[in-house]
């Protein structure tokens, strides 16, 4: 078994966070994941209030174990979602899409873990003087908003820059990522793409199929322009968005067209004109598997690799 010190601060029993998807993460999939012996997360996406605040009810009737609500703070909601977290006592809060430091105070002095995502070392170092608890560093191969630093660079970097647990994400699908998120410093991993395609997740056939019969080059990532790159399969859509963004069409025209897209997928099942967001991992994701099966999975898998390293290293003849 992997223990590390996320696994403590959590109170979990596999170093592994489900990833915050809008309109993927509901609570259905957020309590199978926790009730699996990882972190299960509500994504709150762009949702209104009173919705966060029900499936916040609905993982705690289906688990009684660790879960978590994401935040992204560009949610115009968002200062209000976090109240309704704190009221709440969701046990871990993971933000996104910005700073939260001014909501820090409150949220440890309601007893609840801070995991904020980031995409520096600087950045790490700011919100490890903040209070938070630890960070997740995700890189550029991730699912949906992305950072520009790969996750085998970032990982490291901001491992070294801060003393709180790093949880390792981007690109991350099996027990390989695991083993290697562990050897960069990270005390565990996050893993969006891999959870879509379980059988508790309730995004789409259509949406989960499109990433089974995905490949390493499946992906591309636009929004650069606007300052909020995004990942998603190829398709019509995602190749009709590329094409206006570099002909340089204005951010109003490409916000109109985009808004909408990632429901239009996720709900609606349409592959063809909808947003399937995913992480380059697609092309290591086979199948849809109940979610504790994918866990223990990964995590056997991660097990197996480190007991083989050791085999690797040979002494020399001045240590023999």
């Amino acid at each position: 078994m992997i223990r590390t010190d996320l696994t403590e601060l959590l109170g979990i029993r596999y170093p592994i966070l489900q990833g915050g998807m809008a309109w993927v993460a509901t609570w259905q999939l957020a309590a199978a994941v926790s009730e699996g012996g990882a972190l299960g997360i509500v994504g709150a996406g762009s949702a209104p209030v009173d919705w966060v605040r029900e499936q916040i009810q609905q993982v705690r009737a289906h688990t009684d174990r660790p879960f978590g609500v994401n935040v992204p703070l560009f949610n115009p909601a968002a200062e209000q979602i976090i109240q309704v977290i704190i009221e709440e006592r969701v046990p871990v809060i993971t933000t996104g899409a910005g700073n939260p430091a001014p909501f820090v105070p409150a949220l440890k002095a309601a007893g609840i873990t801070v995991i904020p995502v980031v995409a520096s070392a600087a950045l790490a170092r700011r919100l490890e003087r903040m209070g938070v608890d630890a960070v997740i560093a995700e890189g550029h191969e991730a699912g949906g908003h992305v950072g520009m630093v790969t996750t085998i660079t970032l990982v490291p970097q901001v491992a070294e820059a801060v003393r709180i647990p790093v949880v390792a994400a981007g690109g991350i699908a099996d027990g390989r990522g695991l083993a290697a998120a562990l050897a960069l410093g990270a005390s565990g991993i996050q893993m969006g793409t891999r959870f879509v395609c379980t059988q508790e997740c309730i995004a789409h056939a259509n949406y989960k199929d499109s990433i089974v019969q995905a490949s390493e080059r499946s992906t591309l990532v636009t929004g650069t322009s606007l300052g909020h790159p995004v990942r998603c399969l190829r398709n019509p859509m995602s190749r009709e968005f590329e094409a206006m963004e570099k002909a340089g069409a204005d951010e109003a025209t490409m916000l109109e067209f985009g808004t909408g897209r990632l429901r239009l997928a996720v709900v609606e099942g349409d592959v063809q004109q909808g947003s399937v967001m995913a992480g380059q991992s697609a092309g290591m994701v086979h199948d849809i598997l109940p979610a504790a099966e994918v866990i223990r999975t990964v995590t056997a898998e991660a097990e197996a690799i480190l007991g083989r390293l050791p085999n690797y290293v040979i002494a020399s003849e001045e240590e023999a």
